[in-house]
């Protein structure tokens, strides 16, 4: 059996929880969020707390009892407090703008711009920060789509590791390499 499988999940008072058919539907103040349980797990919802019970003993159960119970904690959380993530936009000329609140468009140092569609289940803000960088906040209720769309901006121009330009994770650490000037003017 899971530990953390075993822990019963706390419900905050404005969480409404609901079990049936093997889907679980969690409504809070941010939204509601859907998720299909397998059918290897059952799920008990009392008045403030939600139990994960996994219907067998094998390895495979186990597995889902663990994995269940994590995707329920962050649906609790999604939609009473939320997921962000924010991407740093560091580089000499480069621009992002949100048009129409349904397309980012970037422009990172390509020949062309750089068009994503914004999906509906995320929102996404961009602001200037302190440095003249451009900062993305990406916001919403389930904590794979942020997760998801994040990734897929960080993928349009990851930071290069001679002078960091590119779009980063917000505190995020780049190991730079030494240039070709540091290597030669060594060695003599």
């Amino acid at each position: 059996m899971s530990r953390l499988g075993k822990k019963l999940v706390h419900m905050p008072e404005k969480v409404k929880a609901e079990f049936s058919n093997g889907v679980l539907e969690i409504a809070g103040p941010k939204g509601k969020l859907l998720q299909v349980v397998d059918n290897k797990i059952h799920i008990k919802i009392d008045k403030d707390s939600i139990l994960v019970e996994a219907l067998g003993k094998s390895r495979e159960h186990n597995m889902f009892h663990g994995l269940t119970r994590g995707l329920v904690v962050n649906m609790i959380k999604g939609v009473t407090v939320g997921f962000k993530k924010e991407l740093e936009v560091i580089g000499l000329g480069y621009k992002i703008s949100i048009e129409d609140g349904k397309k980012l468009v970037l422009a990172v140092g390509f020949s062309h711009l750089v068009n994503l569609s914004i999906p509906s289940t995320v929102k996404v803000t961009v602001t200037l920060t302190s440095d003249k960088n451009n900062l993305i906040t990406v916001t919403g209720i389930d904590k794979y789509e942020v997760g998801a769309f994040a990734s897929k901006i960080r993928a349009v121009k990851p930071p290069e590791p001679y002078k960091g330009f590119g779009i980063r994770y917000l505190g995020e650490k780049i190991i730079k390499k030494a240039g070709k000037a540091a290597v030669s003017s060594g060695k003599k």
